[in-house]
């Protein structure tokens, strides 16, 4: 009798205020983009959305717990998007675009502990590494281009995903280890980045050039690991790294995790 797939829970992207056009006036929209989605099912697990519980919401916690939702799954994906508030990490916004996502911080925060208090790991994906990091204590920069001198350009928004630039592993890590290397190519989509790293935290990549950091890997007990990059978006051939080793490495837990 073949195992049952691995239940991989994905963060929801939040919508506070969608535009006219999709037709849900004075609403709040929870969504997942397909690319993240179709990566984990292409490796043979299911994905399922989890979407925010708050008393605000007419839900009662005594109803269904971020504790009942975890304890039904397997991982946890943080998926990308808005940019992490900086009040989450005790700062203030330094330009009004660079206010973030306090409500998406929160929700992902509880979800991140509780996934690690089950341990059940958690995989971050460019927002989610900057979470993961500010989870642990950690700040970001609030702008790449603006306040680290030297620096290269780390987003296009006219290229998106199509822009590219080299990383290096660190020495020892994990990163290393997976790809039997010592870096590689990868797309660049955002324009914050860490800062101060949080607590055991270890660094295993940054970019080529600039030092900015690149992937971040928890030294707890659990596995809690974030890369800058977007992994789903690299797809076969080309000269990108390929993201099948950090999603396969990650179901992996989740599957050590399962049978603990």
């Amino acid at each position: 009798m073949s195992k049952a797939p691995l239940r991989i829970g994905l963060s929801a992207r939040l919508l506070h205020t969608p535009p006219a056009e999709l037709g849900f006036p004075g609403k709040s929209l929870q969504y997942l983009e397909q690319s993240m989605a179709h990566w984990i099912m292409s490796h043979g697990a299911l994905v399922l959305m989890v979407p925010t519980i708050g008393q605000h919401l007419g839900l009662r916690r005594a109803q269904i717990s971020v504790h009942d939702y975890v304890r039904a799954l397997d991982g946890l994906v943080l998926q990308g998007g808005a940019d992490v508030s900086p009040t989450t990490y005790r700062q203030e916004p330094l330009r009004p675009e660079w206010t973030g996502d306090r409500i998406r911080d929160l929700y992902e925060i509880e979800l991140l502990w509780e996934f690690v208090i089950q341990g059940k790991p958690v995989l971050g994906v460019c927002r989610g590494a900057q979470l993961i990091n500010v989870a642990c204590g950690g700040t970001l920069w609030q702008d790449i281009s603006e306040y680290i001198p030297g620096a290269g350009p780390h987003r296009d928004a006219d290229l998106y995903d199509q822009h590219h630039h080299a990383i290096d592993f660190v020495d020892g890590s994990r990163l290393a280890t997976l790809y039997k290397g010592t870096g590689g190519r990868v797309n660049s989509i955002h324009h914050q980045a860490v800062r101060a790293l949080g607590s055991d935290l270890r660094i295993e990549a940054r970019s080529r050039g600039d030092d900015v950091i690149e992937a971040i890997r928890w030294q707890g007990n659990g596995y809690l690991f974030g890369c800058q990059w977007h992994p789903e978006f690299h797809g076969g051939g080309g000269d990108l790294l390929d993201g099948s080793p950090i999603l396969q490495d990650f179901l992996d837990a989740a599957e050590r995790a399962r049978g603990a």
